[in-house]
């Protein structure tokens, strides 16, 4: 039989209602239960326990319970602790040796420029801040979590399929094996939440996942960062770097390597060969000598950097969720500020008092619209504000580098220009027009810039130069706000 973990206590305490029981006793013997959720990440545990803590009955299906290693996943910006502690999650950050994160420091060909989150941004007045972790530890807590709610039933199991009804086409819960052994769970509603890998994609939604680059990741021991307590990202010929503690002595660096790389070919040695002819001499002194014995210790992993827009979920009975539905590139750290805000909203739409029966088909379709529109204000700013600054930072034609120029050179400005973008960034301003507004205020300064540093005698060719500049902005960023747009 599957591994199921339950723990509910042995008799109901006197303050909860004798049906629980009941339904841990469906959950456990039946394999029934009002909502089956496939997947024990953040955005399915974090869901699993929400709509538990509604009075449902959850069944939480999870391939492997053991604590996940990945390179990825371990930043929380500002409006992701909000949505934690919305959720009344707070406490998964607490004791897993996570680090307070206070803003960004951009290094560009060796000259930095502090990001802090912006002042003011929380009632008290305080900056906010973000958390970084291991992913493991903070998947481990929250899936303790849910293991302590007595409405949740957790089952070690590898989902496999979806059961349909031939007649309606409604999604009845999902078949799954367990060494070599099939089972069935049955819910109202099932929520796929499988991650970037997901096996349900193809089958549910027409759009699929474009990834034109990997994370390679290093773990750097007692890394001695220039600016402690922010993320940092390198800039200089080749793509972005990010480094961040991750630990009280780990410093995780992740190193964007697009595909066909030259550098990163077998005749120049390969990735490790890149990462030490390359990437190596473009890091702040402080951190070189810790990072060449991560290198030299040979512990590389990587991570598809995905993009895929958010789709509208149809199917009766159904929903897709999590990175399953919505990827981004990782280089702003928003995936799970996303996927905990999802969470927070999907808290409201789907209620008892919005949704009495999840049953109903026809009205859960209809609150998964307004919940697909209703998330934009967030996740279309995320997203975009991923796609386009990744386009930036990895610049590889001259008008995108005079682009990463003008970038950095609006940060050095400060006030407004870094606590716009920066907001925009933590999860904290949620106004796609403000996006708008500092992207092509980036573009004109990039094309001042050029016009500023060009002698006179070349403003035929400067004049040609802006136009360029100014039109790849726009194909840099069109493309992603309309994919936004799409329902």
């Amino acid at each position: 039989m599957p591994l199921i973990l339950d723990s509910p206590p042995p008799s109901p305490p006197p303050s909860l209602p004798k049906h629980l029981s009941e339904e841990a006793l469906r959950r456990k013997e039946l394999h029934t239960a009002d909502v089956v959720v496939v997947g024990a990440g953040i955005f399915g545990t974090a869901v699993a326990i929400t709509l538990a803590r509604q009075s449902r009955s959850v069944l939480l299906l999870e391939k492997s319970l053991k604590e996940p290693d990945r390179i990825v996943g371990e930043l929380l910006q500002p409006g992701g602790v909000e949505a934690l502690e919305k959720l009344g999650l707070r406490e998964c950050l607490e004791e897993i040796d996570a680090i307070v994160v206070k803003g960004y420091d951009v290094i560009y060909y060796g000259q930095e420029v502090e990001i802090p989150y912006p002042k003011n941004a929380v009632e008290d007045g305080r900056r906010p801040e973000g958390r970084s972790f291991h992913h493991g530890r903070f998947i481990r807590r929250l899936r303790e979590a849910a293991m302590k709610e007595p409405n949740i039933t957790v089952v070690e199991t590898t989902v496999t399929n979806t059961v349909t009804s031939s007649w309606t086409g409604q999604v009845l819960g999902v078949d799954s094996t367990t060494h070599g052994e099939k089972d069935f769970y049955f819910g109202t509603l099932t929520i796929i939440a499988d991650g970037y890998a997901s096996k349900f994609r193809k089958e549910y939604i027409s759009q699929q996942p474009v990834s034109k680059s990997k994370f390679w990741g290093l773990e750097l021991i007692d890394a001695d960062l220039p600016k402690p307590q922010h993320g940092h990202v390198v800039l200089g010929d080749g793509a972005p770097v990010l480094l961040y503690q991750i630990g009280t002595h780990e410093t995780r660096a992740l190193i964007d390597v697009p595909e066909g790389l030259a550098s990163a070919s077998t005749a120049n040695g390969g990735i490790k060969g890149h990462l030490r002819n390359t990437v190596l001499p473009s890091l702040p002194k402080s951190v070189q000598s810790s990072f060449e014995i991560a290198l030299d210790e040979g512990k590389l992993r990587s991570m598809p950097n995905s993009f895929l827009p958010p789709s509208r979920n149809r199917v009766p009975g159904m929903v897709l969720l999590g990175d399953a539905m919505n990827m981004r590139h990782p280089l702003t750290g928003g995936g799970m500020t996303v996927a905990l805000n999802d969470v927070v909203l999907l808290r409201e739409l789907l209620s008892p008092e919005a949704v009495p029966d999840l049953g109903n088909t026809k009205l859960v379709i209809k609150q998964m619209k307004t919940f697909h529109w209703r998330r934009k204000n967030l996740t279309s700013v995320i997203n975009v504000l991923a796609q386009a600054l990744y386009s930036l930072f990895a610049a590889n034609d001259p008008q995108l580098r005079a682009l990463q120029l003008g970038c950095f050179r609006y940060f050095q400005l400060g006030g407004s220009c870094v606590d716009g973008p920066v907001g925009l960034l933590a999860g904290i301003i949620r106004r796609p027009i403000v996006l708008f507004y500092h992207f092509f205020s980036v573009a004109l300064l990039s094309i001042w810039l050029t016009f500023s540093e060009a002698p006179l005698w070349k403003l035929p060719m400067t004049l040609l130069e802006s136009i360029m500049i100014f039109y790849k902005a726009c194909v840099v960023i069109f493309p992603f706000i309309g994919s936004e747009l799409r329902s």
